[in-house]
């Protein structure tokens, strides 16, 4: 009888479900395409065991050596410490909005600011770093002020929205009836905070943890603008570094041809391989937790 008497609207439920199996499937065959890229391009690297030789050696092109090591350090240590300090701050304030521990008209609109923050341009960020923060940090612990602790510290700030907005959704997808049971028995906001949202929300939490990291990956403005692109390993976190997006953009004007140039395509098959393992895990976090729960 539904078939009957609304046609238009199944044939337009159809179509519409057509329409989103062919977005999933060509968004697929997108990502395996640009797999299919770089694997083409790195593959006279690894055919020769190159590709695993840059992944050890310094970048000393006067010496004939190409290798992406001390890229792959500054990848890591900018992102790690990005990480670091943008993790308990985003907690913190997810859990201030979502745990009764503010007034309901401050949540209101505190969280529109996190909504219009994930929205500013990348650039935006690193060009008040440029005025504001690199000239404080050259004063305050000398050196030229573009350093591994600017980028780290504008990064955190760049993914600490999205991690703020991605604990708070795991906050309110905690059952209601679980939160009135514990305020019936009197339990204090901080209570429901330590013992029941936190212990439920956990998946969530690690998930958005994943996503800001591999967005901290992948940045390329933050780290290109403000590491101040030494091809030194880092020895501390007020020297510069290179990251390995930095590198790929600083490295696209050379000579096709060139080792230099061919040694950015293995720069881009590890970022992919990095993101790869953090959406994976990702991934299984959430389906072994989905079952357990």
């Amino acid at each position: 009888m539904a078939n009957h008497f609304f046609p238009a609207r199944e044939k337009g439920e159809k179509i519409f479900l057509h329409f989103c199996g062919f977005s999933a499937y060509f968004t697929f065959c997108l990502v395996l395409l640009l797999f299919g890229f770089f694997l083409f391009f790195a593959f006279p690297l690894l055919k020769s065991g190159g590709y695993f030789l840059l992944l050890v050696t310094p970048w000393q092109p006067l010496a004939g050596n190409y290798g992406i090591a001390p890229m792959i350090a500054g990848t890591g240590v900018i992102s790690l410490l990005a990480v670091c300090i943008a993790f308990p701050v985003s907690l913190g304030a997810a859990a201030f909005c979502e745990a009764d521990l503010a007034h309901k008209n401050l949540v209101r609109w505190i969280r529109p600011v996190f909504q219009l923050m994930t929205g500013i341009p990348t650039v935006v960020y690193g060009f008040l770093a440029v005025f504001l923060l690199v000239p404080f940090l050259r004063k305050a612990m000398g050196g030229s002020g573009f350093s591994i602790l600017a980028a780290s510290l504008m990064l955190a700030l760049l993914i600490a929205p999205t991690m703020i907005l991605f604990f708070s959704d795991a906050f309110r997808a905690v059952p209601k009836e679980d939160l009135r049971a514990m305020t019936a028995m009197g339990a204090r906001p901080e209570e429901k905070l330590v013992f029941l949202l936190l212990p439920r929300a956990r998946s969530g939490i690690v998930a958005g943890l994943l996503l800001a990291a591999g967005r901290a990956v992948g940045d390329t403005l933050i780290a290109l603008m403000l590491a101040g692109n030494s091809l030194a390993f880092p020895s501390s976190l007020t020297e510069p570094a290179r990251t390995l997006t930095g590198h790929i953009a600083l490295v696209m004007a050379s000579d096709t041809q060139s080792p230099e140039f061919r040694s950015i395509f293995a720069c881009g098959l590890t970022l992919y391989l990095i993101t790869t393992l953090l959406i994976f895990f990702c991934r299984r976090l959430m389906v072994a937790e989905r079952e357990n729960g």
